[in-house]
């Protein structure tokens, strides 16, 4: 899934409370269809906005915790942090330009 940070309960306040800009997080699984669809998205969204925002992602089966904390039933999930808080959160396999919109307004 792609070449985005692995984002981990270890990284977590550093990369995304502690994060200068916004962060979206992609929370996902190896298994689950709607997210390989969405990867090339989030990948190619991450390089265009590099510097702008954070892309970071959340194997939900390595980090069963994370997800858990964020309330996560179903992925593929984007949870946009802002400042430290979550500002927005999207359910479901989206168009580029929907991820895209998720943050366009904060970068």
């Amino acid at each position: 899934m792609g070449d985005g940070m692995a984002l981990t309960g270890d990284n977590f306040e550093t990369e995304v409370l502690q994060s200068p800009i916004p962060v979206l997080i992609d929370f996902w699984a190896p298994w689950c269809g709607p997210c390989r669809t969405i990867a090339p998205f989030v990948d190619e969204l991450a390089d265009e906005y590099e510097g702008k925002i954070k892309i970071v992602k959340v194997n939900i089966d390595e980090e069963s915790t994370l997800a858990e904390r964020h309330g996560i039933v179903s992925i593929p999930t984007l949870v946009l942090y802002r400042n430290g808080a979550v500002e927005t959160q999207k359910n479901g396999a989206f168009p580029k330009r929907e991820i895209e919109a998720m943050f366009r307004d904060f970068v």
